[in-house]
């Protein structure tokens, strides 16, 4: 891949071990140092991202006029400079929930912003043919980080104390914004259009972009249903297990930390099977295959077989979806120009942290009417619908010409 793509997975890689070290930190401090109650929590752990999200929809357009390597500079210093007055309030006692719920949105914003640079700036840096050898690093990269981060963050609050992981999170990014910078320069400058102020309407371009465009208009509907049906259910399956079941804090953390090794698995696994499958047909059967695992969910039951059940049924999910995730972010990268490529990017991640954030409070709302086994079967059954929603587009399926067999070639003259 070069030295300038590692100088970019190894800022991506550490910045990912930084956020899985922090992993749910803000609702660790709130209820240890704040005291806080259950409204509270869900406020912070909802409001925050909801409202980041839509605080970054200018910023896809935006990001789309300038270079990309200094935005993710700059969004790697935000982030670093946010996180990093947690701490200083805790240690001055003036920290409360407004604070956290500011950093909360400010962090989350930059989140959105900097993924859409980092996608733009990847499509420019590599070659078409190495995008997906590069999405699948990022993968594994990610997968690892979470197979380390939680248990490694939870073992430094035991000893440190609630905003230690959060300290490490805000090092994270600034170690990323160095490892960005050290990629060097080189990146051609965006073609701009007649005007560079952002009108209106440039900020529905994304979401104008992926409704018109059929290979990416299935693939869009698709991640959006899936990826919704499958966290909402974890709130309910966090209450069976934690609750009615009787699985302790570690147990409920091992069921899912385990399985987590399967998106080691898939990520390595991707590009051998685009390359012997083609690409449609990976994406296509990881849909499938991914949709068929959570159902299960549904009829957990106590002690180690419960236990084995869960960490199977994620197994599943998680392989699948790690090798279904690289294809796709490939596939979204290669039908999108490369003057649009941020406000694509922006448009998607709005919209299925729009999309997820109202299904979770749906699905909380239909847990406590008819109890979270329903819930759970419910998100389950309707994920199994979510492949048809990724139809094949009409420029790639085979014409009839093409799918008749070809007639036997004459046997060769002696």
């Amino acid at each position: 891949m070069g030295r300038r793509f590692g100088w970019l997975w190894a800022a991506y890689t550490v910045s990912a071990l930084g956020t899985y070290l922090a992993f749910d930190a803000f609702s660790v401090i709130a209820v240890l140092a704040l005291h806080a109650g259950p409204a509270e929590v869900a406020l912070l752990a909802a409001t925050g991202p909801a409202v980041g999200a839509v605080a970054a929809v200018p910023l896809g357009p935006w990001v789309d006029l300038r270079l990309k390597r200094p935005v993710m500079i700059g969004m790697d210093l935000i982030r670093f400079a946010a996180l990093l007055t947690i701490p200083a309030a805790y240690a001055l006692g003036g920290l409360g929930i407004g604070q956290m719920l500011l950093v909360s949105v400010v962090v989350a914003a930059a989140d959105i912003t900097f993924n859409a640079a980092s996608g733009a700036f990847l499509k420019t840096l590599l070659p078409a043919d190495r995008l997906l050898g590069a999405n699948a690093r990022f993968e594994s990269a990610n997968w690892t980080a979470l197979v380390l981060g939680p248990p490694l963050g939870g073992a430094a609050i035991g000893l440190f104390g609630p905003v230690v992981t959060v300290v490490a999170n805000a090092v994270s990014f600034l170690l990323s914004a160095l490892g960005i910078r050290a990629v060097g320069a080189g990146e051609p400058r965006p073609q701009r259009g007649k005007t560079e102020r952002l009108r209106a309407g440039d900020l529905l371009d994304g979401w104008r972009h992926i409704l018109s465009t059929p290979e990416l208009r299935p693939l869009f509907f698709n991640n959006l249903a899936a990826n919704a049906l499958i966290m909402v259910a974890v709130p309910p399956l966090a209450v069976l297990m934690l609750g009615p079941l009787g699985f302790s804090p570690w147990q409920y953390g091992l069921a899912f930390a385990v399985p987590c090794l399967g998106g080691l698995l898939g990520s390595r696994l991707a590009r051998p099977l685009v390359t012997r499958y083609g690409q449609w047909r990976v994406l296509r059967g990881a849909t499938v295959l991914r949709a068929v695992w959570p159902v299960g969910l549904a009829f957990v039951g106590p002690g180690l077989p419960g236990l084995l059940l869960v960490m199977a049924l994620e197994l599943g999910v998680i392989t699948c979806s790690s090798v279904y995730s690289p294809v796709y972010a490939t596939r979204r990268l290669e039908c999108t120009p490369n003057d649009r490529v941020a406000r694509t990017l922006s448009a998607w991640s709005i919209t299925g942290k729009a999309t997820t954030a109202a299904l979770t409070a749906l699905w909380g709302l239909l847990a406590t009417l008819t109890g979270p086994r329903a819930a759970i079967a419910a998100a389950g059954v309707l994920l199994l619908a979510t492949p048809l929603l990724l139809r094949q587009p009409a420029t790639e399926r085979p014409s009839p010409a093409s799918a008749r067999p070809s007639p036997a070639a004459p046997p060769p003259s002696r």
